[in-house]
């Protein structure tokens, strides 16, 4: 559905996106960005490199909700826990969080609750690079790379070439 070249033309224009809205509206010069484990995090290190070059100051972290998920025990009996990691103060700031794809909302959700842990920042944004709709919890994203509708039947799957080592978008059946 997406090669590389693709994927790397929807973050240039999800980065303007960003930059536009968020930075320029804000009045900043300053963004903390927060990528969801596991594709979220380089995808919001791309995002931060693609700010930084517009001279914005970014700090980034990441996220890993696998305890704070709602569906834990269903999806496997010994989940595997990755550290998370924000080594800065959210306390009373601007912050994005990004995520590959967005479907059902749980995810964020679940990034939420464990966001509070952290402190309570003054505003948070979703940043997604693709959005499929159809969601189970009310849930909205800021910045969308793309849309896509595909079947409940169907998955979306977003590689990375630093987890992956390729780099696409395709869909396929759930089976």
């Amino acid at each position: 559905m997406m090669d590389k070249s693709a994927i790397e033309k929807t973050l240039s224009r999800l980065v303007e996106e960003i930059y536009e809205g968020y930075i320029k509206d804000k009045g900043g010069d300053r963004l903390l960005i927060i990528g969801i484990k596991r594709r979220g995090e380089p995808l919001a290190v791309r995002i931060a490199k693609g700010l930084e070059s517009k001279g914005v100051q970014v700090l980034v972290g990441s996220l890993d909700i696998t305890l704070y998920r709602d569906d834990l025990t269903s999806i496997d009996k010994k989940p595997i826990v990755r550290k998370t990691e924000i080594p800065f103060s959210i306390e009373n700031e601007y912050l994005l969080l990004v995520d590959d794809v967005l479907y059902t909302g749980r995810t964020i959700r679940a990034a939420l609750t464990e966001l509070v842990d952290f402190g309570r920042p003054k505003k948070v944004q979703l940043a997604v690079l693709i959005d499929r709709k159809e969601r189970e919890l009310p849930i909205c994203p800021d910045f969308v790379g793309k849309t896509i509708m595909v079947g409940k039947d169907e998955k979306v799957d977003v590689k990375l070439e630093e987890i992956d080592r390729q780099e696409c978008v395709e869909i396929s059946s759930r089976v």
